[in-house]
């Protein structure tokens, strides 16, 4: 009988190379894309519907975010509360979002379920009716969520960092305005989403248990609206930033006992020969539990219960970003210590058995994250909606395995200066440090 020595860690196992399940993609009638994984192993299904409704598409500040939320309001048949109550006795869940990029409606529901659901979202997508008691409910419930918001360092930080970067005329950098969103109207969201909440243009995703599916789907997305109506332009996405990057950005927040720190800048996109090693390098840097960040400002100096470090992909614009929230006192010891791992990085090879360790960690997570249809869909549309090419999980794979101490270094030496750095530190007044 063999014995089990528990002081030896398991054997680790290459990743095998990896490949997504094969989507079949149909175009509909009115010009959108409907992409299908199927997996019967749970009777469950998800569809989400991508409009370009998002920040970037606005033509008022406030008014994607407005509409997205609008749309689960009432519709000309249905009220607010009939809507919830039908998805609510399905046992599904419906809900629209938008993002910076884009808006997105989400159904999950029970495969046999769905059919009885799709006319329930057509009707959320093709007929809103904004009603005045709604709208005004909504506005007053996300105006007292942004002032609740502003009482924290690290929205105040965040907001600070990516007008810094973006500049505030940039969706992607301005800032909220309470008094735009409290001025929008039924009728400016109504005109929105007439032109932006369109079957042409639309990537629709459906996943799970869908066999025999397709139809009933492709035949409710294409009785939506069509893109008769010309689209308005939203207002042009200026880039240039104000700010010089290495210079620190304070946003004083009265009687705060914590201060947040935003570091980082603009970002190779995900499109990149380098992304896969400078996607290795950033997990180093901060990217999990045991980062050289972690080590340092929490392990080490116990400054903070968390700091990261990530790259965060847009359409038009990705960063790397920073953040952790440390007493208020210690922000500039804290920076000083970040400071010091991003110039070791530069000037030191990683060690060998570190850079096993971290290529270990990030393939299986990597791998971890397939393991369900929904996953493995999400990692599908990634490359759909950032236009990456099909194998660009595979060069992933591979790139990490080969990629070199020396590589990662002259990767550090190229994009981790802390001179190219934007410094953002929200929290109590004035400088402080050890």
């Amino acid at each position: 009988m063999t014995t089990l020595d528990r002081t030896l860690a398991p054997p680790i196992q290459p990743l095998a190379r990896v490949t997504l399940p094969d989507a079949a993609v149909s175009t509909l009638p009115g010009g959108a894309r409907l992409h299908v994984l199927h997996n019967a192993a749970q009777p469950v299904v998800r569809l989400q519907a991508v409009f370009r409704a998002g920040k970037l598409a606005e033509t008022k500040p406030g008014l994607a975010l407005l509409t997205a939320r609008m749309l689960l309001e009432g519709t000309a048949t249905r009220t607010a509360r009939q809507i919830a109550d039908e998805v609510a006795f399905y046992g599904a869940s419906l809900e629209c979002e938008a993002g910076l990029d884009r808006a997105t409606l989400t159904l999950y529901c029970l495969t046999r379920h769905l059919p009885t659901l799709l006319p329930l979202v057509q009707d959320v997508l093709a007929n809103p009716a904004f009603p005045a008691a709604e709208l005004a409910q909504l506005k007053t419930r996300t105006l007292q969520n942004v002032q609740v918001e502003r009482q924290k360092t690290a929205h105040l930080a965040t907001e600070c960092f990516n007008e810094a970067l973006f500049g505030a005329e940039n969706p992607y950098g301005r800032p909220f305005d309470d008094a735009a969103f409290e001025a929008l109207t039924a009728d400016d969201a109504h005109a929105f989403h007439a032109v932006s909440y369109l079957v042409k243009g639309a990537e629709l995703f459906l996943s799970g248990d869908v066999a025999g599916l397709e139809p009933a789907v492709a035949a409710v997305f294409s009785r939506l609206p069509d893109a008769g109506n010309a689209r308005p332009a939203a207002p042009a996405a200026k880039s240039a930033a104000p700010n010089v990057p290495g210079t620190v950005l304070r946003v004083p927040l009265a009687g705060s006992l914590q201060a947040s720190l935003r570091i980082g800048r603009h970002w190779p996109a995900l499109g990149s020969p380098d992304t896969h090693r400078l996607n290795l390098l950033v997990k180093v840097l901060g990217g999990y539990f045991g980062s050289r960040l972690m080590r340092n400002i929490r392990e080490d100096k116990g400054l903070t219960y968390g700091i990261y470090a990530s790259v965060a992909p847009r359409e038009r614009g990705t960063t790397l970003v920073i953040g952790t929230d440390v007493k208020g006192d210690q922000a500039d010891f804290a920076l000083a210590e970040i400071q010091n791992e991003l110039r070791r990085l530069q000037e030191e090879p990683i060690p060998e058995d570190e850079l096993h360790t971290v290529k270990s960690y990030v393939l299986g997570k990597f791998a971890n994250e397939l393991s369900t249809v929904f996953e493995q869909s999400d990692k599908y549309k990634t490359l759909i909606m950032l236009g990456l090419p099909a194998d660009y999980y595979t060069t992933f794979v591979q790139q990490i395995e080969s990629a070199t101490a020396e590589e990662l270094q002259a990767l550090a030496q190229e994009y981790l200066s802390p001179e190219s750095l934007q410094v953002v530190i929200a929290g109590p007044e004035g400088k402080q440090g050890r």
